[in-house]
Parts: structure tokens; sequence; C-alpha cells
């Protein structure tokens, strides 16, 4: 059995919340099992957690979910790239999966809770990637 962490953003709570039970209701139906879910404010602070996570020895691989809107300024684009180039730091660094399930930059709330399935794909990406490797 994989066992997994989790990482949520709550930074536009109304949609990582459902991003949050397809994530583990994905663990469930992989046979998977979250061992913790850790709560970030926003995408930006998740390569802290995700750190953390991938340090412990229980933890096979992490998946990470969370939702980037587009507001008046470029900024959604810097925090999903710091936020992507963190992720895949910290998977390198600790030779643990660390999956990005995070959706946008460049879209509007709307958009957003359409892709609330991107908490089940960052789930699926680790579990297959932690039985790959």
């Amino acid at each position: 059995m994989v066992s997994l962490g989790l990482v949520v953003s709550q930074f536009n709570r109304d949609v990582t919340e459902q991003m949050e039970e397809r994530a583990t209701e994905a663990a469930t139906d992989r046979g998977a099992e979250v061992v913790e879910t850790l709560r970030v404010p926003g995408a930006y602070d998740a390569p802290l957690a995700a750190d953390r996570l991938a340090r412990r020895d229980e933890i096979d691989a992490v998946a990470v979910v969370g939702t980037i809107v587009t507001g008046d300024t470029d900024h959604d684009q810097v925090i999903a790239d710091a936020a992507a180039k963190g992720l895949t730091d910290v998977s390198l660094d600790r030779d643990t999966p660390v999956t990005f399930g995070v959706s946008g930059p460049g879209m509007s709330g709307a958009e957003a809770r359409e892709r609330v399935d991107k908490g089940t794909e960052a789930v699926d990406a680790a579990v297959e990637l932690a039985e790959e490797l």
C-alpha cells in the first residue's frame, strides 16, 4: 500500500476543500492511504510543507492540491511558477514523488470550481510514481 502525504492550500477554500475530498477519495479507490494532511495558507507555501512530509520515512509520495485564480496583475503567474519550481526541487532533493495538483494560473473562480478533479489527478499521479519507482 502506498502511503501519501497531502498538502492542501487554503486560499480559495471553497474550491480546495472539494479538491481535498476528491484526493482522499482517489487514495481510497487506489488502495493508498493518506497518512497526514497539512493545510497551508496558499500554493506558494506548499513546497515547505511538501518537504516536511517527503522527509518522513513512512511517506512514499506527496500530493499537493490548490488553486490559483487570476487577479488584476501577473501575481498569479509568479505564484504558480514559484510553487511549481519549489515542488519540483523538493521531489528531486528528497527523491520522493511530489505531484502538482494546483489549477491555474490565469483562470477565474468559476473555472477553478470546474477543475476540482485536480485533486484526483494529483493522487493518481503520486500513487503511480510511487509504485513505478
